[in-house]
């Protein structure tokens, strides 16, 4: 198993890849931290995986203030003693909009969560990996800053200023052993991408298939990769199968985007 006893602290638990992350954690035979701001879902989710004989720890936390970031990690501890690799997959989409039309203090949100809540988050961890020898980040990234889509400018240029800082980050804390890496998802189908689907099958008085088609014409492997698969991906970055890359962006989008 790809993280046998290994300590995974996931955050932004939630519907869809959120949930994924920390099952594919389990299933590799991880003991795993669940953290998001919703207590009554992640209470939800970590009965799936107690009923699973997952060892789980619950923490609510908001990313965007740095006491509950310090205080999720020190809980980590208190119940493992360490923390192996953190999962940056909080995020929030933020005001959408065209930026000409926009107020600029609607796109200070994304940037506290997306770009300051995750590098606090990591910032708490890096203490106890540095003492124990090294561990393994992963920030889960956004297609959108590759490919440009309107009214996401916000939520894009908080996702573009976390690729230059783990780029950073790899380059500062790899001599103490830990490796920090970038996935960048694009559709994932799972409940908030096939709420979209409905939604707009409805507003376009078409059948959701059709919509599905719209998009997966853009996908070469001809399918909305599932937030399952994409979860695995986070994974391997995640894991010691990726111990001689830090400082990378894997691209998790089917195809859409090639480099």
């Amino acid at each position: 198993m790809l993280l046998s006893d290994k300590v995974v602290i996931v955050s932004g638990i939630g519907p869809g890849l959120g949930q994924e992350l920390a099952q594919s954690a389990v299933r590799e035979g991880a003991r795993v931290v669940l953290a998001a701001r919703t207590e009554s879902y992640l209470e939800e989710v970590d009965q799936e995986l107690r009923a699973k004989g997952a060892e789980t720890l619950v923490v609510p936390t908001d990313i965007s203030e740095r006491e509950q970031c310090d205080a999720l990690v020190e809980k980590t501890l208190s119940r493992f003693g360490r923390v192996d690799c953190l999962i940056n997959s909080a995020y929030t989409p933020g005001q959408m909009g065209l930026f000409e039309s926009s107020d600029l203090d609607d796109w200070r949100l994304p940037l506290e969560v997306n770009l300051f809540g995750s590098l606090g988050l990591t910032q708490a961890a890096v203490a106890p990996m540095k003492e124990q020898g090294g561990g393994s980040v992963v920030f889960v990234n956004t297609m959108v800053q590759k490919k440009p889509l309107p009214t996401q400018g916000a939520y894009a240029t908080s996702k573009g200023a976390l690729t230059a800082a783990a780029r950073q980050l790899a380059r500062e804390l790899g001599p103490h052993g830990i490796r920090v890496n970038s996935i960048y998802m694009g559709w994932m189908w799972g409940p908030p991408v096939e709420q979209y689907v409905n939604g707009a099958a409805k507003a376009q008085g078409v059948e959701p298939a059709e919509v599905i088609a719209g998009i997966t014409q853009d996908i070469p492997i001809g399918s909305i990769p599932d937030d399952s698969d994409c979860a695995n991906a986070v994974i391997f970055l995640a894991s010691d199968h990726a111990r001689a890359i830090t400082g990378a962006g894997l691209d998790c989008n089917g195809g859409e985007w090639m480099p």
